[in-house]
């Protein structure tokens, strides 16, 4: 079985769940008690969004993330649907964007003020009119901007634009009318080419959302689907549901031959649904059970057993939903790899739970956190219609860093004088042979390429300090806290002498160009 491993090397073998302290915690939050099988929580950076319980029409809330603690009673909502809400998702490029769909058949795009709610949300920047039946589920496309999938109860999926001017939109780009059933989950592979569905007809059909054709369909008798999965570049598909005997079920799927999984396993007995999020970064996966306080985790590996077996985090207090935060949101400083906000409704409580590889070192560990998704899109909209394919754009999680890498890239200048020919070259009397000199529009190319790339620098510095963003990061109120930020400061130092010492190399190469080409002139 999977969970009984023969030594097995792996550096996640050791990460554990760690609840937050009570006044890190979200308290007194009106939580939903809708029964639809949804996450009922969205999490981004600068916000968390949980949908609300609340009389006549359906609401959500929007809080900081930093505003721990007791929330206000009175705390101001999104509140412009007519029936209640059933799911939310922040746009993965705008943190200040957040997707809602409802009952009341619409889904609604609303912008989020950067200063704090005063008054209650009622318009949306964008109502999307087309399903006939409420709305249960939402997807933004992960690589191209502004696509957004919905499905609702009409068994249709609407591929949406919002690259438009107007404020109701009637008429979606695409319906994929592919399902005899309600779609109880959608799952997009890694550049956003593939559309995965789990449909109550206990199928799984693997889509090419553009085309509108079912490339592939599952329809083993023994797994009765509830949830799917994409896991990344891996070729693989994850679904978790219920046996013959009504176990909850996993189940991992060959992409190219959904004929027979590759691997089902029983977990227990509970009714609970179960939900799956997978971390492409360390090829982790996570389990969670709605209705009880576990989340397992395992590693994905290519080949047999596929599905490691790692830890369970255990709690005596039952999930009713699940947020999860993007990587980029995570305290590196802390080897923290994955962070969920679990809903309680029974306490009226949001708790965080950060996942850990335990190391003794507080500075950044390179070999846990490979380059990531950022925030910056692949693709416009109009592209991706047209056919483009494209993987994200990733960006490092190192403090200082991230900022820099999720903006369009600057090419690196090829060196003028390799550093190890310095001396060789000055050793002839600081003279260069003809063929290695560089043209004076080469020269003032790379004097231009400079100054735009300390412009960027400098405009970054601005808004960042230390990787993070000085208006929305609170200081520091404990001495672990102020510990983290001290390490954090070092770590930048370090990084901007390395970026002086290239410059420095670059002055220096410059000018010996310089010397040679006034030395060459003369000459002639």
């Amino acid at each position: 079985m999977s969970w009984h491993p023969q030594y097995r090397s792996s550096k996640f073998r050791h990460v554990y769940g760690k609840a937050a302290s009570k006044e890190k915690c979200y308290d007194c939050v009106p939580i939903t008690r809708n029964v639809h099988d949804n996450h009922f929580c969205a999490v981004n950076p600068h916000f968390i969004a949980v949908v609300t319980e609340c009389a006549g029409g359906g609401a959500f809330l929007v809080i900081p993330i930093h505003q721990t603690g007791k929330l206000d009673p009175h705390y101001p909502k999104i509140c412009g649907h007519k029936g209640n809400v059933l799911d939310i998702k922040w746009n993965p490029f705008n943190d200040f964007v957040i997707a809602s769909c409802s009952e009341d058949a619409t889904v609604k795009i609303w912008d989020i003020p950067k200063h704090l709610l005063t008054r209650n949300i009622t318009s949306p920047k964008k109502e999307l009119l087309g399903h006939v039946r409420r709305v249960g589920l939402i997807e933004w496309h992960p690589t191209a901007n502004n696509i957004l999938f919905s499905s609702g109860y009409d068994y249709k999926i609407m591929i949406w634009n919002l690259d438009t001017k107007e404020a109701v939109i009637s008429n979606p780009v695409k319906i994929l009318d592919a399902h005899k059933d309600v779609v109880l989950s959608m799952s997009f592979n890694t550049d956003g080419s593939l559309l995965a569905t789990a449909c109550r007809d206990r199928n799984i059909r693997l889509i090419d959302p553009r085309a509108g054709t079912v490339l592939q369909v599952a329809s083993y008798k023994s797994h009765r689907v509830n949830k799917v999965l994409f896991l990344g570049n891996v070729k693989k598909l994850f679904s978790t549901g219920t046996s013959r005997w009504n176990n909850r079920q996993i189940a991992l799927w060959d992409q190219n031959d959904l004929s027979v999984p590759l691997l089902e396993e029983d977990l227990d007995g509970s009714s609970g649904l179960l939900f799956p999020f997978y971390d492409s970064d360390t090829h982790m996966l996570y389990v969670v059970g709605k209705g009880d306080g576990n989340i397992r985790y395992y590693e994905i590996s290519p080949e047999k057993p596929y599905l490691n077996y790692l830890m369970e985090y255990r709690s005596h207090l039952p999930q009713k939903g699940i947020g999860m935060m993007p990587k980029r949101g995570l305290e590196v400083s802390a080897c923290e790899i994955f962070r969920f906000y679990k809903l309680i409704p029974t306490k009226s409580l949001i708790e965080p739970i950060s996942m850990i590889v335990p190391r003794r070192s507080e500075s950044y560990q390179e070999d846990i956190y490979p380059l990531t998704t950022g925030a910056q899109p692949a693709l416009t909209a109009q592209e991706w219609l047209n056919g483009v394919n494209k993987g994200p754009l990733l960006v490092s999680l190192r403090p200082g860093s991230g900022a820099v890498n999720s903006l369009p890239q600057f090419l690196e200048p090829e060196p003028l004088v390799k550093t190890t020919d310095l001396s060789q070259h000055q050793g002839r009397g600081g003279r260069m042979p003809l063929e290695d000199m560089q043209k004076p529009s080469e020269i003032e190319d790379g004097r231009k390429q400079l100054k735009a790339e300390e412009k960027l620098l400098k405009n970054e510095q601005m808004c960042l300090s230390n990787g993070f963003d000085i208006f929305e990061c609170p200081p520091p109120k404990t001495e672990n806290e102020l510990l983290q930020m001290f390490y954090r400061q070092q770590e930048e130092i370090r990084r901007l002498r390395e970026l002086v010492n290239q410059r420095d190399v670059q002055i220096k190469q410059l000018e010996l160009e310089l010397r040679n080409l006034c030395t060459d002139t003369g000459s002639y």
